[in-house]
């Protein structure tokens, strides 16, 4: 078995925002490799295809997180202990017993009932964006409201709280925000939450999502309050990092995006593409497991008590797909990682996708000469954020 070296983690110091950060790649070149994170833990970093998938599906990776290496300096966990509803540290039927339920409603029909819904929403901010004329900041006019007032709907939660999800997530997914501030954010969405529960419960409703735990689960009000804090914070706040980031790529990528412009009724096979190469370009290092017993990766044995991280540089392993460090729109779907992989693939996946192809769709056919009014290279990107993304993208037409 060989050695790896221990070296630290690059989070920062991208060379271009839309890339992996500096001396990252060829960090892993080589196969797992032991980094040092910020507070200090050390952890193996597994960026293999092959070895993703074994280690985010194989029962002797724990996703129990207390300990964990993590981006905060100071080592606060904010969601990485076991606790009533926070389902993405748990294990097993633990995990299984808070998941089911949750799954038929994000099963495809349901979701397939709410795109005309989810058209409306991208169709509104596109008209206040248009009436506010040029320039104007897509993350502020569509990336972040749009999947912001669908989660809310998907939830059943009145959408005048949108400013409370925001920043709940900011706190929950921010490397700089101490656990007592992530706490107290999320206590005052928790009263909120609590307020719908209770009408939910008088109601007996089941027609959205906090209907149907409330009435058709036996979770109690614990695990209720933490399953909605995260699914609200969740929901809103990758997709919405998605989307900026996928429509800079394709500023950067003008043929590609020629591909979009041409043919954008293949906005879902568009998408795939768009989530394996974006993310895969992005490298870095996440989604922490510990083994739990001794288990070969790659050609390394990684001990019972070591920590792993997966990179999702792993969408460009030429096993996946032929070219796969190059992005083609017109490439078939392939079954990239770019929502995880194994029992805690994300569960807002197909949301996030109907979501991702509407606004894709949609903005680039409203707009079609979209354009950065500045260069991306000179743009804020959110380095204080675990979600990583731009913090604005002030666009012209």
């Amino acid at each position: 078995m060989t050695e790896a070296a221990v070296c630290p983690v690059p989070h920062e110091n991208r060379t271009h925002p839309l890339g992996a950060p500096a001396g990252f790649e060829e960090a892993i070149s080589n196969g797992p490799v032991k980094m040092i994170w910020p507070n200090g833990v050390e952890a193996w970093v597994v960026s293999s295809y092959a070895g993703v998938r074994q280690v985010l599906s194989d029962q002797r990776f724990s996703a129990n997180k207390e300990g964990a290496p993590e981006m905060r300096t100071e080592g606060e966990q904010i969601l990485g202990v076991p606790q009533p509803g926070n389902m993405n540290v748990m294990d097993g039927e633990e995990h299984l017993r808070l998941r089911r339920p949750l799954s038929r409603a994000f099963m495809v029909k349901r979701l397939n009932e709410m795109r005309p819904r989810i058209q409306e929403i991208v169709d509104e901010h596109l008209d206040a964006m248009e009436r506010g004329g040029a320039p104007a900041d897509l993350v502020s006019s569509l990336c972040l409201p749009v999947p912001s007032l669908v989660i809310a709907e998907l939830l059943g939660v009145p959408a005048e709280h949108q400013e409370l999800f925001q920043a709940t997530a900011r706190e929950m997914f921010g490397k700089n925000g101490s656990k007592a501030e992530y706490e107290a954010k999320a206590a005052e969405l928790g009263e909120v939450l609590a307020k719908v529960v209770v009408e939910k419960k008088a109601s007996g409703a089941t027609d959205d999502m906090i209907g149907l735990m409330v009435n058709d689960t036996d979770f109690d009000m614990d695990e209720l309050l933490m399953l909605a804090i995260g699914l609200l914070a969740a929901g809103h706040e990758t997709t919405s990092n998605f989307f900026g980031l996928f429509t800079l790529t394709l500023f950067e990528h003008p043929d590609q995006l020629a591909v979009l412009k041409h043919d954008p009724s293949r906005a879902d096979v568009i998408v795939e593409e768009m989530l394996r190469y974006t993310i895969g370009k992005l490298g870095g290092a996440g989604l922490a497991r510990k083994a739990v017993e001794d288990v070969e990766v790659d050609g390394v044995t990684i001990r019972a008590g070591d920590w792993v991280t997966v990179s999702f540089h792993a969408n460009l392993d030429e096993t996946l797909c032929p070219r796969a460090g190059e992005l083609d729109l017109e490439r078939k779907a392939v079954s990239h990682l770019g929502f995880g992989f194994g029992p805690h693939q994300c569960l807002g996946a197909n949301l996030a996708r109907a979501e991702l192809q509407i606004l894709l769709r949609s903005l680039f056919t409203r707009f079609p000469d979209v354009r950065p009014a500045i260069p991306v290279a000179e743009m804020d990107f959110r380095e204080d954020m675990i979600t990583y993304g731009a913090a604005a993208i002030p666009v012209e037409w």
